[in-house]
């Protein structure tokens, strides 16, 4: 690959996972009006309808859905309906801190279901010590919230579901990786979307009751926000999953909790920094300038 070209693949990762880490101040704004399943299904099916002009055709994202039926529809569950619907349902059975070290084991687990799926993906020393400087990461930064209490049952299940929640998320990865340079993406993404938002609107409807739209514009504000960032950062991932290995992509979503972390110390009342979560995140940057080192496998 070029040097150019490598730089601007790395660029558009950290602009797809500094995205990814603005919502949850969003997100939390939003739920104090509507259920999180509702928000959920209303923030992607925006995010498809909003894509919907980019594409060569309007047309464009249906006519995709009837050619790749299949493939459309398993990103749409791994990516949106079924990654989204358990990752809510998990966060009411578990705490912050264990939630954080499963969900932050997604780029080891995409490593791994690479490693096994795709022949041109094969795990190296460098991507190894990289992942396992931000699982350390982590863990360090999650233990800051001192999670001693014994885990029970009910935790238990919800950090299965996170995981699991991993390996969905990394299926899609690889499905849209080997259909490289034949899925238009803007289409996909849009398709995706609007099928992913609309199944978890439908499965809303019974748990959380018809969602009442009379809501203050604050509200469709973070809303549309959380839309175009869910449009954006999938689009630009979608983009490089078709020119970069999924392995090494996904070492660039440690940034998720990293800067994370910074937003809710500088815009959340009564949060700041503490020395384990600094080294936590001294461990994140380390793995991540390892990762770009030449000559290091």
């Amino acid at each position: 690959m070029h040097p150019n070209t490598s730089i601007r693949n790395n660029l558009l990762a950290i602009t797809a996972c500094l995205l990814w880490a603005t919502p949850f101040v969003f997100v939390k704004f939003t739920l104090e009006y509507l259920p999180p399943l509702t928000v959920a299904g209303l923030r992607f099916l925006l995010a498809g309808l909003i894509q919907l002009p980019f594409c060569k055709s309007p047309l464009g994202p249906f006519r995709l859905l009837r050619r790749e039926t299949g493939t459309v529809l398993l990103v749409s569950l791994t990516q949106t309906a079924l990654l989204y619907a358990g990752f809510f349902y998990a966060l009411t059975l578990v705490r912050g801190a264990q939630a954080a070290i499963v969900i932050g084991s997604g780029p080891l687990v995409s490593a791994l279901a690479a490693h096994v799926s795709m022949h041109d993906d094969k795990l190296t020393r460098q991507t190894m010590v990289s992942i396992v400087l931000g699982m350390a990461g982590i863990v360090t930064i999650s233990l800051a919230a001192k999670p001693w209490e014994p885990v029970g049952l009910r935790e238990f299940f919800g950090i299965m579901i996170l995981l699991s929640g991993s390996v969905v998320s990394a299926a899609g990865n690889i499905v849209v990786a080997k259909k490289r340079g034949t899925l238009p993406v803007v289409e996909l993404n849009s398709i995706q979307m609007l099928i992913g938002g609309g199944v978890l609107l439908l499965c809303a409807l019974p748990l959380e009751g018809a969602p009442a739209l009379n809501q203050p514009t604050g509200f469709y504000g973070a809303l549309l926000w959380l839309s175009f960032v869910s449009a954006a950062a999938f689009g630009i991932w979608f983009h490089l999953l078709g020119h970069m290995k999924v392995s090494r992509l996904n070492i660039w979503k440690f940034l998720i909790p990293l800067v994370g972390a910074l937003l809710s110390w500088i815009l959340i009342p009564g949060e700041s920094p503490d020395p384990l979560s600094l080294f936590g995140m001294t461990l994140i940057i380390g793995g991540l300038v390892y990762s770009q080192q030449k000559g290091s496998e």
